[in-house]
């Protein structure tokens, strides 16, 4: 684990290019950025600003062209496949627009998933831990319910508590509100805010200046570089 005192996301000089049949397309160029322990940080520009690639390169789903990118001490750039996925399973949640629920798990099966995949619960400790953090988000009387039959907040919170499982001390979310209605939207941001609370690192893309009011620190990037940084 990092000293409380150092970042717990670093990113260094990072480039990022996608080829576009024989060209290279620039999608980042040069960022450099530290996140502390217990940040709440949002990310935010127009279309093609290099905000959601940058989120996929802290979450380890995507690699830089060029630069570093350290997670708790780790640098991401020379890890292997197999120690990049652990770090992943088990440092970083994830929750997006789409909820990306398995649709034939119910919630509590949902939320169960990656402790599966960790072998760090057994099987009666885990199912206590899932309806533990069904009843966190506030859908404890929904864990035998499937995708199909909870509504979109209710899927986002099922999401959440996923991401929640293996205790990790990040969370990212990419657009986590963005096919929700308003109300819904703030009560999952809500959700959110009181994890970051809680102490758990936050950072999250939103082309919604209202969901951005909740982040601590936000980052505007355009055109692939760091525009400005606004602490709130």
């Amino acid at each position: 684990m990092s000293d409380v005192n150092e970042p717990i996301i670093v990113v260094d000089n990072i480039h990022k290019s996608y080829l576009m049949g024989k060209d290279a397309v620039p999608a980042l160029r040069g960022v450099s950025l530290d996140i502390s322990p217990g940040e709440f940080v949002c990310l935010m520009g127009p279309s093609g600003s290099g905000k959601t690639t940058l989120l996929n390169i802290i979450g380890g789903l995507d690699e830089p062209s060029r630069g570093h990118i350290a997670i708790d001490g780790d640098n991401l750039v020379s890890l292997s496949e197999d120690k990049l996925a652990l770090l992943r399973l088990n440092k970083i949640g994830f929750v997006f627009q789409n909820y990306n629920l398995l649709a034939n798990f119910t919630a509590l099966e949902n939320v169960e998933a990656p402790m599966v995949l960790s072998r760090s619960y057994g099987r009666r400790e885990r199912r206590k831990r899932a309806q533990e953090l069904l009843d966190k988000v506030g859908l404890g009387d929904r864990s035998h319910h499937y995708p199909s039959e909870l509504s979109g907040g209710q899927q986002q919170r099922v999401a959440i508590a996923r991401a929640l499982a293996n205790d990790p001390p990040i969370l990212i979310g990419d657009e986590m509100t963005g096919d929700l209605d308003s109300e819904t939207g703030f009560a999952i941001m809500r959700l959110i805010k009181q994890l970051n609370e809680d102490g758990m690192t936050i950072v999250f893309v939103t082309h919604d200046p209202r969901m951005s009011k909740f982040a601590g620190t936000v980052v505007n990037l355009q055109d692939g570089k760091l525009l400005n940084t606004e602490r709130q």
